[in-house]
C-alpha cells in the first residue's frame, strides 16, 4: 500500500509530543531567528555575534531534564539554521561554535545530556545558507542581501554548496551515534527537490542511518499515491492544527507533525512575552493526537544558553497534566467517533479517551455509546465513573451517560475519562 507506515515511523507515532530547539547567534540581538534577513544585515554587520557567542550558562542536562519532566519523548535541535552558524564541530567550515568563546560542540553535548533522559535525537538542519559564498545572494526570495546591489555580479557555484551542504548531513549521521529524526527546513519557490539533488541526499541518509525520519521539507508530494523518495516521511504544517487529520490523494492518513512555538518567534526574541497557556499547548496536543499527529512545541533559549523560565514553567505545568493523563496521548490516535461537543477523543485499541473541556449542563453524553462501554475510570487517579442512563434520557436510546456530582469538572485544563470498550 502506497504512503503505509513501515517499522521505523512506529516510535513516531507513538511517542506523539516533542521539544523543537532554536538557537544560535540570532539569541544574542534577540530579535527572532531571522533578523539578519528581516533587517538584512551584511555579514560584516552580523559578525560580532559570532565573535562574542558564549553561553556561559548552558547545561543541556537542564533542558533534557525539564522536556522529558513536560512528557516529551523526542527533540530536535538546530545544529544549522539559515544563518550557517553550526552549533557542530564540522570540519567543513570555521563558522562554528567551537571558534566562538563558546568553545566545543554544542550539538555533541545536546546529544549526551537528551540520550542520558531516554529520549530519542532529532537534528534540524537549513538546506538554505546566508553565509556561504555559493549560495544564491542578489535576487534570492529571502537572503539578507537580495536587494544589495554590490552582489549583482557575485558568481556563484552551487554545485559546491550542494556537495558542502550533504557533506555537512553525512557528518551529522556519522559523527553522533544513531539519529531518530532529521528535520529539513525549507524549500521555496524553485529552490526544492532535485535542486537540492535530493534523491542523492536521501539515499545517502538510508545507506548510513536505515531507520532515521525524514521531514518533508526537501520538497515533493508527500500526498501523492506514489510519493518521491525525498519526499519525507511525514507531514509538517507550521504554526497551525490542520482541520482535519492529513491523508493522501487515495484517501490513506499520512503522518503528521504539527511545529508551533510557545510564543511568536522560534529563537530567542527577548520582547515577546506572547507566550501560549499550559491549557492551549495541552489541548493542542490533544487535538494533535485526535487528528493522528504529533506536536513539536519549541523553546528558543537565549545567548546565555538558558531556557526562557517563562517556557520552563508552562513546561513543568504540561507536565503535572501528563503525569496523570498520558496514557491518552502515548500509543494513541483518532476515534472513528464524530468530534463531540464537549471536548475530543483519542484512542489507543479498545481504550477510548474522553477528553473533557465543557462540562455544559446535565450528563455528559457520548452519543452512539450505549452498550458499548465495559467501564468507565477517571484517568488522573482511576476513580470509577459510572456509565448509566438518567430517568429523562429516554430519547436518546443509542447514548451512553457518565454525571459529575460537580457542576465544576475535576480538571478545567482536561478533564480524562477512560473508556474501556466492549469489543466487538
Amino acid at each position: 500500500m502506497a504512503n503505509e507506515h513501515t517499522d521505523h515511523m512506529q516510535w513516531f507515532m507513538n511517542d506523539r509530543f516533542g521539544m523543537f530547539i532554536h538557537w544560535g547567534l540570532y539569541a544574542i540581538p534577540a530579535r527572532g531567528e531571522w533578523v539578519r534577513s528581516l533587517e538584512k544585515l551584511t555579514a560584516e554587520q552580523y559578525e560580532p555575534f559570532f565573535r562574542e557567542f558564549n553561553p556561559i550558562k548552558y547545561n543541556p542536562r537542564e533542558w533534557a531534564r525539564a522536556a522529558k519532566a513536560a512528557g516529551m519523548k523526542y527533540a530536535v535541535m538546530t545544529a544549522k539554521h539559515h544563518d550557517g552558524f553550526c552549533l557542530f564541530d564540522s570540519q567543513l567550515t570555521d563558522y562554528k561554535a567551537t571558534n566562538t568563546p563558546a568553545g566545543r560542540d554544542l550539538i555533541r553535548a545536546y546529544i549526551d545530556a537528551f540520550r542520558e533522559e531516554g529520549i530519542r535525537i532529532g537534528l534540524y538542519y537549513s538546506i538554505i545558507d546566508w553565509h556561504h559564498e555559493d549560495y544564491p545572494h542578489y535576487g534570492d526570495k529571502i537572503h539578507p542581501m537580495r536587494d544589495n546591489d554590490a552582489f549583482i555580479d557575485k558568481p556563484i557555484d552551487f554545485d559546491n554548496y550542494l556537495t558542502y551542504m550533504h557533506g555537512q548531513v553525512k557528518e551529522l549521521l556519522t559523527g553522533y551515534g544513531k539519529i531518530d529524526v532529521m528535520w529539513f527546513d525549507f524549500s521555496y519557490d524553485d529552490m526544492t527537490g532535485e535542486k537540492w539533488r535530493a534523491t542523492e541526499l536521501v539515499t545517502m541518509m538510508r545507506a548510513i542511518q536505515p531507520d532515521i525520519v525524514i521531514d518533508n521539507r526537501l520538497g515533493g508530494d508527500k500526498k501523492s499515491a506514489q510519493p518521491e523518495a525525498f519526499a519525507g516521511d511525514f507531514m509538517s504544517p507550521e504554526q497551525l492544527l490542520p482541520a482535519e487529520g492529513i491523508v493522501n490523494e487515495a484517501g490513506q492518513p499520512l503522518p503528521w507533525e504539527a511545529c508551533i512555538t510557545l510564543n511568536d518567534h522560534w529563537g530567542y526574541c527577548s520582547g515577546d512575552t506572547n507566550y501560549k497557556s499550559p491549557k492551549t499547548v495541552i489541548r493542542g496536543l490533544v487535538e494533535c493526537v485526535s487528528k493522528g499527529g504529533n506536536l513539536l512545541l519549541n523553546v528558543g533559549p537565549n545567548a546565555k544558553g538558558q531556557i526562557p523560565p517563562q517556557s520552563l514553567d508552562i513546561l513543568a505545568d504540561v507536565g503535572r497534566w501528563m503525569d496523570d493523563n498520558a496514557r491518552s496521548i502515548y500509543g494513541c490516535g483518532p476515534s472513528k467517533l464524530e468530534k463531540p461537543e464537549w471536548g475530543r477523543y483519542t484512542q489507543n485499541g479498545n481504550l477510548l479517551y474522553a477528553h473533557i473541556y465543557d462540562r455544559g449542563m446535565g450528563p455528559i453524553n457520548f452519543r452512539g455509546l450505549q452498550g458499548k462501554i465495559k467501564r468507565a475510570r477517571l484517568l488522573a487517579d482511576g476513580t470509577e465513573i459510572k456509565v448509566e442512563t438518567p430517568w429523562n434520557a429516554w430519547e436518546y436510546p443509542l447514548d451512553a451517560f457518565i454525571s459529575f456530582s460537580s457542576a465544576e469538572l475535576p480538571d478545567d485544563i482536561d478533564t480524562v475519562v477512560e473508556l474501556e470498550l466492549i469489543s466487538d
